[in-house]
């Protein structure tokens, strides 16, 4: 690494953890970018986050906030997060509850994760809402258009099976990576070499 390379500063992430199912995608991704230097995280979780990181996988707050550089309250409307000064790559809403995205949409910023994302919009900063439900209804659907409209990214988690994952772990991994990629991070996940 060159000495100029060593001193650009780091890619700030904001990863807010809400109460929808999948609290692994989001602490896989804590986990692939502590192999990253380059990128600094910055982790808000929602108290239904901390709840169903409980139940999902048995870890506590804690057990996740050592995965990231910075933590902040969920009620800290106050927090660095909440000032568009605070210039981030971007942020990635990972799971994001049906209550997160609608809160979004409309702009109702009553805690530091709806603050953080409105920042991200009215600042133009790649905003990825990785929505957790199935089927979606219709203020569901509506919701997610006007964050479209808005510049955020929809990107509910799908399996992808062209790779041929061997099992849950590789297609969660390949799910986090193409996240990442969104934000220009680079991870081992394969390209896609053609049929």
């Amino acid at each position: 690494m060159t000495l100029a390379r060593a001193n650009l500063p780091k890619k700030r992430l904001v990863i807010a953890v809400t109460g929808a199912t999948g609290a692994i995608y989001a602490v896989r991704m804590l986990q692939m970018l502590q192999n990253k230097p380059e990128v600094e995280t910055h982790l808000v979780v929602s108290s239904s986050g901390v709840l169903n990181l409980q139940y999902e996988l048995g870890m506590g707050r804690h057990e996740l906030y050592k995965l990231a550089d910075f933590t902040y309250n969920f009620k800290d409307v106050g927090a660095k997060l909440a000032s568009g000064a605070f210039a981030t790559a971007g942020m990635v809403i990972v799971p994001c509850s049906m209550h997160t995205l609608a809160s979004t949409a409309i702009g109702l910023s009553d805690n530091l994760i709806t603050r953080a994302a409105d920042v991200h919009l009215k600042e133009k900063r790649r905003l990825v809402l990785v929505v957790r439900e199935t089927p979606f209804n219709l203020a569901h659907l509506r919701n997610m258009t006007s964050v479209t409209e808005m510049g955020g990214i929809i990107y509910p988690p799908l399996p992808a099976f062209y790779q041929h994952p061997k099992d849950m772990a590789e297609m969660i991994d390949h799910t986090v990576g193409r996240i990442l990629a969104l934000f220009d991070i680079q991870t081992d996940m394969p390209e896609w070499q053609g049929a």
